[in-house]
């Protein structure tokens, strides 16, 4: 018994076990393949897509922006014989203030784009938090009719609410200045309201950011914007109180702790997954939001409302500064990559996504 044990374990390999074994190999690379190369398969198709519509823009932008390109330049492009290099003369032009159009300050569009993000989010989240605890309330009657009529703003096309709120601002017939006047007369006054909210210059507060002064229709574009933000930050805070076990207030209640404690020791610590991401988004929405700024505003009055994508746009539609314009995007873009990696890290709201 000994001997035959002996005998087959030093037999040669069986082809039953030659096969055994390719076949083993065969599944390792199987394995090995969908593991490691099938999702680059899979997304192939997008990143294609992404090189055309996002990098090679991007890099002809690059190009573009170290050159004068100009409307005579659109034909041939960069095969274009009145085409010159400049090298870094667009940037320095943009840094050091020496463009060929009146108003520009590039620090103080850069420092009055952060500010009205800053301030529309912090208006937005705070005032979102506290009408979804308020529409969360037990009892409410109607809670369906206020959350489809909340919703409303965040449908409609941002041109629409420029256009809708310009007209409202307007100095001798918007419905602002006339319910400013019936207030007035309730307090004894009998002269109409006439503020020029998007044609005045002087700043009612001074003090508030010296750097930019902020004129009337920055107060009109945050009072518009308030109305079009909220929602989207209601949407996001009901959706999350949702998931707060209704046994921790309950707990709490039992605790003796009141509604206001309730509030701060429960509710808001909970929302806060959800509230820091939304916050970045709107900061995000807030510092490009184009259509809303140039319908409302224009940039208007003297510049003194303009942001970084507006003004980008006002150098290709109005000025024909393509070369300029391209280097300001790409300064735009960077700007804004490094407001997504400050706030991402701040926030840590991709800390799940990193570590899985």
């Amino acid at each position: 018994m000994d001997e035959k044990s002996s005998t087959l374990v030093f037999l040669p390999h069986s082809k039953e076990s030659l096969m055994m074994s390719e076949a083993d190999k065969k599944a390792h690379r199987w394995v090995k393949f969908r593991r490691f190369t099938l999702p680059y398969v899979y997304l192939l198709p997008a990143f294609i897509v992404m090189a055309f519509i996002t990098f090679y823009p991007l890099i002809y932008q690059v190009i573009i922006s170290f050159t004068d390109f100009q409307l005579k330049d659109l034909m041939f492009g960069l095969e274009s014989p009145n085409l010159n290099q400049v090298g870094f003369k667009n940037y320095i032009d943009i840094f050091t203030n020496a463009l060929p159009v009146q108003n520009f300050e590039f620090l103080r569009i850069l420092t009055y784009n952060f500010w009205w993000a800053i301030s529309n989010v912090a208006l937005h989240v705070p005032a979102g938090v506290v009408i979804a605890v308020l529409l969360n309330t037990p009892g409410l009657w109607g809670k369906r009719i206020y959350r489809a009529v909340y919703i409303l703003p965040v449908v409609i096309p941002p041109i629409v609410v420029a256009t809708v709120w310009r007209n409202i601002f307007h100095e001798q017939y918007g419905a602002m200045n006339q319910f400013l006047t019936a207030i007035m007369e309730l307090l004894g006054s009998t002269d109409p309201v006439r503020l020029r909210w998007l044609e005045s210059f002087a700043p009612p507060i001074k003090w508030l950011l010296p750097n930019s002064p902020l004129p009337l229709a920055y107060y009109a574009m945050m009072i518009a914007n308030f109305w079009l933000g909220w929602p989207f930050m209601t949407l996001v805070a009901t959706g999350a109180l949702q998931s707060i076990p209704k046994d921790l207030y309950e707990a709490a209640s039992i605790d003796g702790a009141s509604n206001t404690q309730q509030f701060w020791n429960i509710t808001v610590p909970l929302l806060k997954t959800a509230m820091i991401p939304a916050s970045v988004y709107g900061f995000t929405l807030s510092f490009n939001l184009f259509a809303f700024v140039f319908f409302f505003t224009g940039g208007g009055p003297a510049r003194s409302t303009e942001i970084l994508v507006t003004f980008a746009y006002d150098l290709v539609r109005n000025l024909n500064l393509f070369g300029v314009a391209a280097a300001f995007a790409v300064i735009v873009f960077f700007v804004a990559l490094f407001v997504f990696l400050v706030t991402n890290r701040i926030t840590r709201a991709t800390e799940s996504y990193t570590e899985a």
